[in-house]
């Protein structure tokens, strides 16, 4: 982004501002992501640009009104245009949609300093198709193009990796954000300091498949937390009473298991659980062997034998990467796994450790914990860093790198 020319132009810049909303009052309830852009805005603004600003919000299309019609006053981005006037301490126009001659004349009408938000791309059905004719009528918009929406990067959209194809390669570059986004990921993936850790959690063992095949060619040890682990103690013979298991996936728990036995990659299970009678704060719970659950109870967060452990095998790590949840973070009774990881791996970082919280839960925990400023790097992107991770080609970054 620095490379670019920016005096005089128009950025027009894609951000995530996919921000929740309070469903009554429409007022922002977490700016996170609108905040991790201002340091590309303000940059731009600063070297003399003038901003066209891009974004979605939700999947309007996907919750149509019962009349059929896209809920424009639902999935409006208004409410992020007061919200980003406040951050930025100067005004912010808004134009009701991002595809008209209207738009376009605002857009030729911006001075130097001016902002202009344009309305969700998502009311749109050519943004999620990558729409070539959306795209070009994007880019009119602007001068520069800037993707700082790693959130969306895994995303062929007609704002996010189509319209890149309409700026010249030296009109186009990836702002601060998505920029750090992509080099840190690459700390994972390109000659880490060893040994190598990742902490892998989360209800399913399907949604991790790829970053778990990934992690045996990369990592030297794999901690696995969360529902998925029930499927792998069972594949081994474990009584797992209630708790949540993938019955199709066994085979496929057996067979990473092996792999990771031929690689000399150590993984480790929780030894013991926290186990509640139903899936409630509420309910009774007790700590079992994590291979032998009651009848009647489910597994929902890692026990203390499990966390002595994982404790050990984080603070050995040179590098170390956390994607998903130890247990069911979001009731208190089940929270002192996740939050022992999120401390653990805190304490690893101080030690000197490299550490990248992939996104999603692991995030919310480590912001739940007060800890986002002691780990190395925290992910905007769950789903988009997942994929990265994966050793996926990312669209958006792409378009813009090639």
């Amino acid at each position: 982004m620095k490379n670019l020319a920016l005096n005089g132009k128009r950025a027009l810049v894609r951000v995530d501002f996919n921000v929740p909303l309070d469903k009554t009052t429409r007022e922002i309830t977490d700016d996170t992501r609108i905040r991790a852009a201002l340091p590309t805005l303000q940059y731009a603004l600063g070297q003399g640009a003038s901003l066209v600003i891009m974004s979605h919000l939700d999947r309007p299309l996907k919750k149509l009104k019962e009349d059929g019609t896209v809920d424009t006053d639902r999935f409006s981005l208004r409410p992020i245009a007061d919200r980003l006037s406040q951050l930025l301490d100067r005004p912010v126009l808004f134009a009701d949609d991002c595809l008209s001659e209207a738009t376009l004349h605002m857009s030729k009408s911006l001075t130097p300093g001016q902002i202009l938000l344009v309305e969700n791309t998502r009311f749109y059905p050519g943004e999620e198709k990558g729409d070539a004719d959306m795209a070009q009528k994007l880019a009119q918009l602007g001068d520069v193009y800037i993707n700082d929406a790693f959130g969306t990067a895994h995303r062929a959209h007609a704002s996010t990796a189509t319209v890149a194809q309409f700026f010249a390669p030296d009109a186009r570059a990836f702002g601060f954000l998505m920029d750090a986004e992509v080099a840190n990921g690459r700390k994972i993936l390109d000659n880490p300091a060893r040994p190598l850790t990742a902490i892998v959690g989360g209800a399913k063992v399907s949604d991790k498949i790829l970053l778990l095949e990934k992690l045996l060619e990369l990592a030297n040890n794999i901690i696995i937390g969360g529902g998925m682990a029930y499927t792998f103690m069972k594949a081994q013979g474990g009584q797992i009473g209630n708790s949540l298991v993938e019955a199709d996936k066994l085979d496929l728990a057996l067979h990473l298991l092996a792999r990771a036995q031929e690689k000399n990659v150590r993984i480790f299970l929780p030894h013991d659980s926290v186990c509640a009678e139903a899936f409630s704060n509420e309910a009774a719970h007790a700590v079992a062997p994590s291979m032998s659950v009651p009848d009647g109870r489910m597994g929902l967060d890692i026990g203390p034998e499990a966390i002595v452990a994982f404790r050990a095998v984080i603070l050995e790590s040179a590098t170390i990467l956390w994607n998903g949840p130890m247990g069911v973070f979001e009731m208190p009774n089940y929270a002192r796994g996740t939050q022992a990881v999120a401390q653990a791996v805190a304490d690893a970082t101080a030690l000197g450790a490299y550490s990248l919280i992939g996104g999603g839960d692991s995030v919310a925990a480590i912001t739940q914990m007060n800890l986002s400023d002691q780990v190395s790097f925290a992910s905007t992107g769950g789903g988009a860093m997942l994929e990265f991770l994966e050793g996926k080609t990312l669209p958006g970054v792409a378009a813009i790198a090639g």
